[in-house]
């Protein structure tokens, strides 16, 4: 009884604070089914690490003394010293992908390219709040829509804010169905929403599809060295799916490696939702950016559209520039679902699905690009 009062006694405000949140997260997961393959071990990782001298973080151990418990162990060699979990989850993440869509209408990589918008504009959100560049610019990548990136960039510039940049990432990635509707609606009319795409895209073949990975691979090595690791390995799960020889191992990618790696990455990056570095105004702080990131991003990829339909005879629905952002296939399906609400007639799935994947390049580029950038500056 004794050992229940002390440690209740030396529950903290913070630690009481990051157990609703953790609570939070796994409602989220539970009953909305927002991202529940990561929020649920992160939500429950956040109650293990906040409870007092939890034996996760370390513990004592007869004959040998303080070790690393296995939360912290998890992080130091899975994300700190070599970032493998979030990189291993992008051979997962590649294998589920067809570029097919994008391949037939190459056009849409350049939404992939506006629709990262929000990064730059969060990022100097950020250095005006006096964020300093590296944190700035971890935070930023929050506008990639994507959590491995977020995670990776976060660690590799040693961002304070790996936990808050984490949890913003994902959760935002699980509203896109709110967040995106309300930033589409603020920049475009009923009208352009209503715009039919009359070019179907064509069937690519197997040839092409084996060499659109490594090529990828090729240039975006020459360009951003820095993203190799990024994009290397979401374009090797992505030839695994496409060579035709490897089916059990991609099936086994898209499954049981990218199931096992998201629940391990999950309860690991709670080492970072410690309460005494999570509980901050500066959490607060990083997730209005975040949101602000994902509105950017979708506002970004939508003007693009609009600015190209003053060169187009044939116009482009400027939703269309809204799924360039890499929350696939999320994004892809909002603006489906709109289209239909505005005329059920108006199939854009196979082009929103283009610029979707397309932002899954554009993003892990993107993230290489800020590490290359800061990096050299710092």
């Amino acid at each position: 009884m004794d050992f229940l009062v002390n440690g209740l006694l030396s529950v903290t405000w913070q630690q009481i604070v990051m157990y609703f949140i953790g609570l939070l997260l796994i409602y989220l997961a539970v009953k909305k089914q927002y991202e529940p393959a990561l929020l649920l071990p992160m939500g429950f990782g956040a109650l293990l690490v906040n409870l007092p001298a939890t034996g996760v973080l370390n513990q004592n151990i007869a004959g040998i003394g303080e070790t690393n418990g296995i939360i912290e162990w998890l992080f130091h060699v899975g994300i700190e010293a070599s970032e493998a979990l979030p990189i291993l989850l992008f051979i997962g993440i590649g294998a589920m992908i067809d570029f097919g869509p994008l391949l037939s209408n190459p056009v849409m990589f350049l939404f992939g390219a506006a629709a990262q918008f929000g990064i730059f504009v969060a990022i100097c959100i950020a250095v005006l709040l006096g964020f300093d560049l590296k944190d700035a610019a971890s935070i930023g990548i929050i506008g990639a829509a994507d959590g491995p990136t977020s995670i990776l960039v976060s660690q590799m510039l040693k961002s304070n804010y790996i936990g808050a940049i984490a949890v913003a990432a994902y959760s935002y990635m699980a509203l896109v169905p709110i967040v995106q509707p309300f930033a589409i609606r603020l920049v475009t009319t009923k009208k352009e929403r209503c715009i039919r795409m009359n070019y179907q895209p064509g069937t690519v073949s197997k040839q092409m599809r084996i060499a659109f990975p490594i090529v990828v691979t090729f240039i975006v090595g020459l360009i951003a060295p820095s993203s190799v690791a990024l994009v290397g390995f979401l374009m090797f799960g992505n030839l695994i799916r496409e060579c035709g020889v490897l089916g059990t191992l991609s099936d086994a990618a898209q499954n049981i490696l990218s199931n096992l790696i998201t629940l391990l990455l999950g309860i690991t990056i709670a080492f970072s939702m410690q309460a005494e570095s999570f509980v901050q105004i500066d959490t607060i702080l990083i997730m209005g950016i975040g949101l602000l990131a994902f509105i950017f991003d979708t506002i970004g990829g939508v003007l693009f559209a609009k600015l190209m339909n003053l060169f187009l005879k044939e116009k482009i629905n400027p939703m269309i520039g809204a799924a360039g952002i890499s929350a696939f296939p999320m994004s892809s399906r909002v603006v489906q679902k709109m289209a239909l609400q505005e005329d059920s007639q108006n199939i854009l799935i196979m082009h929103a699905a283009g610029a979707n994947v397309s932002g899954q390049i554009a993003s892990v580029i993107a993230g290489g690009l800020i590490i290359n950038l800061v990096s050299s500056y710092l």
